[in-house]
């Protein structure tokens, strides 16, 4: 990672978080593809995967969450999605793959979250992870789902945060949150921190305050690292070419933890209410004035309450 970002990582984490091994950002060969990716903590720890969600890169699973986690005993790996940051970019048809997912086709569709389950699959093989602990965020969550039903050995538990089991029939994201995904994605700098600021501002609702200029350094990391506007589009239609799993989520084994904000304005809390429901044994865990944003003013309820999962799941 350049020296832009570590500065600017150096300034998001407290003195007092115990500092944990870490390693720079690596590229592998991943499902023929390069996936970036960086560690937290100790190689013999459990390891621990983080699945980023729509177009946000893996440094949104900050650096002081991931050390929190590596401090409970994890080794914890997180990476660029394909189509954002740092790993492989695919070429258009973005927009218009979108446009043919909504009239019912799947013409032009660049790959599905199947696609990107098997990235995720790849990363592991290449890192010589047999088996790993999965945590997912919104669309990274709906991989995990994914990866698990069709590989239920290489999961050892699920943490499912702010997703949904893709039921059409769960209440609609709020007009101001799914018109925020249709926004043209800026290429320059600053209107492109701009749309940064305001797309999280809309997603984490309105209850718990967001730190802006916490939120600007993240912006310019993440511009710093590479910005894939066609990529939004082109994930955007996997999720909506992925279908319904309620059904078969009926046969999911793995022991599962449903995180969801009572305040998200994406994927209202009854899409975490009903991925629990979905998920046998599964446990759920609601958070009050949580939107869509994993914030640290809920860092330690979720770390908390992912840690006593993840125990009890061995």
């Amino acid at each position: 990672m350049g020296g832009f970002c570590r500065r600017k990582e150096r300034q998001l984490v407290k003195k007092d978080i115990p500092s944990v091994k870490r390693t720079d950002e690596a590229r592998v060969r991943a499902n023929g593809l390069d996936v970036v990716y960086d560690t937290f903590g100790d190689e013999s720890d459990p390891p621990l995967l983080l699945i980023m969600g729509l177009s946000t890169q893996m440094i949104v699973w900050e650096d002081e969450f991931c050390q929190r986690l590596a401090g409970r005993g994890f080794f914890v790996v997180r990476f660029d999605n394909r189509d954002a940051g740092r790993s492989s970019r695919f070429d258009p048809p973005g927009v218009q793959g979108l446009r043919n997912v909504f009239h019912g086709g799947q013409a032009g569709l660049a790959y599905t979250l199947d696609d990107m389950s098997d990235d995720t699959l790849g990363l592991m093989d290449a890192l010589g992870i047999a088996s790993a602990h999965m945590v997912g965020a919104s669309m990274g969550g709906m991989i995990a789902q994914i990866l698990a039903l069709g590989n239920p050995r290489r999961v050892l538990s699920l943490t499912l945060i702010m997703s949904s089991s893709g039921n059409p029939f769960l209440p609609p994201p709020r007009p101001k949150a799914m018109s925020i995904l249709f926004k043209p994605f800026p290429t320059r700098r600053e209107p492109y921190i701009e749309y940064f600021l305001e797309t999280w501002r809309v997603l984490n609702g309105g209850e718990i305050p967001i730190d802006r200029d916490r939120m600007r350094r993240l912006a310019e990391c993440s511009f710093e690292r590479g910005v894939s506007p066609g990529g939004s589009a082109r994930q955007l239609a996997a999720i909506f070419a992925s279908g319904n799993r309620k059904s078969s989520l009926a046969a999911l084994k793995v022991p599962t933890l449903v995180v969801h904000g009572d305040a998200d304005p994406l994927l209202p809390v009854e899409c975490g209410i009903d991925l629990a429901e979905s998920i046998p044994g599964s446990r759920l865990k609601i958070i009050k004035g949580m939107g869509h944003w994993l914030g640290p003013a809920v860092w330690n309820e979720v770390i908390e309450a992912m840690d006593r999962h993840i125990r009890c799941s061995r």
